[in-house]
């Protein structure tokens, strides 16, 4: 691997892959749950702490393996090549590659703001509730011209990576500052009334529309429920950080630099989107958060920010930003599909290089999944399921570092987790109530996506069992 990624393409590889789409929608379904400003924020709060602390953890693990494959390649030093399998067939079947489908047919949607006829034009093929439309079609188009732009070079990637990442950064400082200089009657008051009371509303119509009227006030363990069901939209908007684990053999002194990039990078994107958030509380009432239309609430806020043009604007910043963030997930994620090839678990053809250096049939494979899933339909489905299991793997990953701390203290670590144990004992005590309510409360998150990652047991056998037959 050649070393062509320096600390701050790190960090804009990091940044970018984190801001996707997610920011843009998910705080309509956490005031949904919660019915109050203070707990929104206070949701955001926690997520940021596990995110920065899961970072911090995973820095001691990148500089003992600086090596391509990141996660993967951590998980399977530490706990053997079936965990690291596990989560390699996670990856692949959902996590990265049903990411990459979610973010494209974001970008098509907003998309279809700025060009309406995306919207009205018939289905290009329909059988039952099955439908192709061209909405799917510019999703692909896009996942397949990203996947092609990186079987260019790896340099492709990178300047593609830190043009896009820098115009979303720049984007959404100027929606923080625009959204309380700009914003006529502001609602931070409004939204703070309630205090530690807590909401929520859930109530739907036979169409799934969810009704406006009907708040009711939760508290003890339903509150508990409520947060981790909101989680489930904070946690998803702040994963992929850990993409650039995925590339540390391309970067400059990985020992250094991919822990460098983590957790500024990681620290940087939580305090946007706590910002973010408090734009939405200041320039939008609870209803309005709540019951935005198709869960756009920046669309809802941009439009009490700049009027008219607010819709216009939201739509080229989410363009911009999915653009940006489907890249790095593009990049990084077929790095882990070549490490894994190169220990015999995954295609033999994902091994070798193209002529420019880069994984191109792990590229491609990685593309055409993608694609495949955003013709299904059923990624938004996917992705709802697969918060628990990402954080499972954080948590697996995180308690790795304690794992190896006793097991092998004697280990040289060219950097050592920041106030360890602490650290990783926040993050896993985080992560285990966060997965422990939402088996309680919110099943439908959980089981599925578990269940997505178990099925790679048997191809795991299948896979040694022909090694032994070779």
């Amino acid at each position: 691997m050649q070393k062509k990624l320096k600390l701050w393409d790190a960090i804009m590889l990091v940044m970018g892959s984190m801001i996707g789409s997610g920011i843009f929608i998910v705080s309509a379904d956490m005031m949904r749950n919660l019915g109050s400003g203070y707990w929104m924020i206070v949701v955001w709060v926690i997520t940021g702490i596990m995110t920065v602390a899961a970072a911090i953890s995973y820095g001691e693990l990148s500089s003992l393996f600086p090596k391509a494959g990141g996660q993967y390649t951590y998980l399977t030093e530490i706990f053997g090549k079936k965990m690291g399998f596990l989560y390699g067939w996670g990856l692949f079947t959902v996590i990265q590659t049903g990411t990459i489908a979610a973010v494209a047919m974001a970008f098509g949607k907003f998309t279809a703001y700025l060009v309406p006829e995306l919207n009205n034009a018939a289905p290009l093929f329909q059988s039952g509730t099955f439908q192709i439309t061209w909405i799917q079609i510019l999703a692909i188009a896009v996942i397949i011209l990203l996947t092609y732009i990186n079987t260019r070079g790896v340099e492709s990637g990178k300047l593609l990576q830190n043009v896009f990442t820098g115009s979303k950064i720049i984007a959404l400082l100027g929606l923080i500052a625009l959204g309380f200089i700009l914003v006529d009657v502001s609602h931070l008051a409004e939204n703070f009334s309630f205090g530690t009371d807590s909401f929520n509303n859930l109530k739907q119509d036979d169409k799934g529309v969810f009704l406006q009227s009907g708040w009711e006030s939760i508290s003890g363990m339903t509150l508990m429920g409520g947060i981790a069901a909101a989680m489930v939209g904070s946690v998803f908007s702040s994963v992929a950080w850990e993409s650039v684990t995925f590339v540390s053999g391309e970067i400059e002194n990985p020992k250094k630099n991919v822990v460098k990039a983590m957790i500024l990078g990681t620290s940087a994107v939580m305090l946007l989107y706590i910002a973010v958030n408090f734009v939405y509380i200041n320039a939008l009432d609870r209803d309005s958060i709540a019951f935005a239309a198709n869960d756009r609430v920046a669309v809802a806020a941009s439009q009490n920010i700049f009027g008219s043009a607010g819709t216009v604007i939201i739509a080229v910043l989410v363009m911009v930003s999915t653009f940006g963030c489907n890249n790095g997930l593009i990049l990084a994620g077929s790095r882990v599909f070549q490490t894994m090839a190169k220990d015999g678990l995954f295609f033999k053809s994902a091994v070798e290089n193209n002529k420019n250096q880069v994984p191109g049939n792990a590229l491609w494979m990685q593309g055409i999944w993608a694609s495949l899933l955003c013709l299904s339909g059923q990624y938004g489905n996917l992705l709802d399921m697969i918060s628990f299991v990402i954080v499972l793997f954080y948590m697996i990953t995180v308690f790795g570092v304690i794992y190896l701390r006793i097991k092998q203290p004697n280990l040289e670590r060219p950097y050592k987790t920041w106030l360890y144990p602490i650290t990783p004992i926040i993050y896993l005590l985080i992560g285990t109530a966060f997965c422990v309510l939402l088996l309680i409360y919110k099943q439908q998150y959980t089981w599925p996506g578990f269940l997505i990652v178990l099925l790679g047991l048997p191809v795991y056998y299948l896979i040694n069992r022909n090694k032994k037959t070779d």
